[in-house]
């Protein structure tokens, strides 16, 4: 069975005709100077037992520190990533969600690689509000699809 994720994809229109969405950055060694199509949106792991919109919410507080904005959720689907895991996602529409301290909950790590070493680091190292252009490049290649639905029924006016 695949491992399931479900998130949150916060959208905003700074100016007319333009539309932000809030990306996050993930942390750990592997991911520090990575960009394209390294970033995602602010998601996390479910089980079968639990309610993918509640895991979604949950997912949102735990990455950014703050809960997930208010307002109608945006059911955008599914997507298959490149290893099998499938991301339900849910847009909203914010108004401004204060990005001057992220703070994510941390993971363990073995660093450097096969020295005994245990460290923490969080799961994410920043989130930014990026234009659906920019966006483009840093998702993660699978979640642009998330995007192109989110615009079909939003638009980038």
């Amino acid at each position: 069975m695949p491992t399931t994720s479900a998130g949150i994809l916060p959208f905003r229109r700074p100016t007319p005709g333009g539309m932000e969405v809030l990306l996050v950055h993930p942390g750990g060694p592997f991911w520090k100077d990575k960009d394209e199509h390294a970033w995602s949106i602010a998601k996390g792991e479910y089980g079968s037992e639990e309610d993918p919109l509640a895991a979604a919410e949950r997912e949102f507080a735990e990455e950014m520190g703050v809960p997930a904005p208010p307002g109608d959720r945006i059911d955008l689907g599914e997507i298959r990533q490149g290893g099998g895991k499938i991301v339900r996602a849910w847009a909203v529409e914010a108004g401004d969600v204060d990005l001057e301290y992220v703070a994510s909950n941390l993971f363990e790590l073995e660093w450097p690689p096969r020295s005994g070493t245990i460290r923490q680091f969080p799961e994410v190292d920043r989130a930014e509000w990026t234009t659906v252009r920019l966006a483009r490049i840093r998702l993660v290649k699978a979640q642009v699809a998330l995007l192109d639905r989110l615009i079909a029924v939003a638009g980038d006016r």
